[in-house]
């Protein structure tokens, strides 16, 4: 899977389902600025897998109930959280607002140098957009 920043392979890509992944999409990429890569569909329309970039990183999507031992496997998992690196964390959380998304807390500077916001998506996922980046060495 490539990401947007010219050709690089994500090391991590956390995987989430959801009741209406077409809704998730859309809140994802309308709202929270990440780019759709890939939606495969099941025969009945159900999103099989979805691809979703941000930066260098992506996230899967799947529509629960697709049937599959990761979708058993998640069954009675609850909702996750993910962090994403952004630029303009200010920018990035009026964008959020202007398309209804739940803000838990504002953009906020951290202790540790960051400054970021949490958000709730119409699931309960918890999504902390920020400006640290862990330093991995490679």
């Amino acid at each position: 899977m490539a990401g947007t920043g010219g050709g690089t392979r994500p090391g991590i890509c956390p995987t989430l389902l959801y009741a209406d992944a077409r809704a998730a999409i859309r809140q994802l990429t309308e709202a929270l600025g990440f780019t759709e890569l890939s939606v495969y569909e099941t025969e009945d329309g159900k999103v099989m897998h979805a691809e979703l970039v941000q930066g260098n990183g992506a996230v899967m999507i799947g529509s629960k109930g697709r049937g599959g031992l990761f979708d058993a496997a998640m069954q009675d998992a609850g909702p996750a959280g993910v962090y994403v690196v952004v630029d303009d964390v200010d920018a990035h959380h009026e964008r959020a607002v202007a398309h209804g998304v739940e803000i838990l807390m504002p953009p906020t500077d951290q202790d540790y140098g960051s400054r970021d916001y949490l958000a709730k998506d119409a699931e309960g996922n918890i999504w902390s957009f920020g400006t640290y980046a862990p330093e991995i060495g490679v």
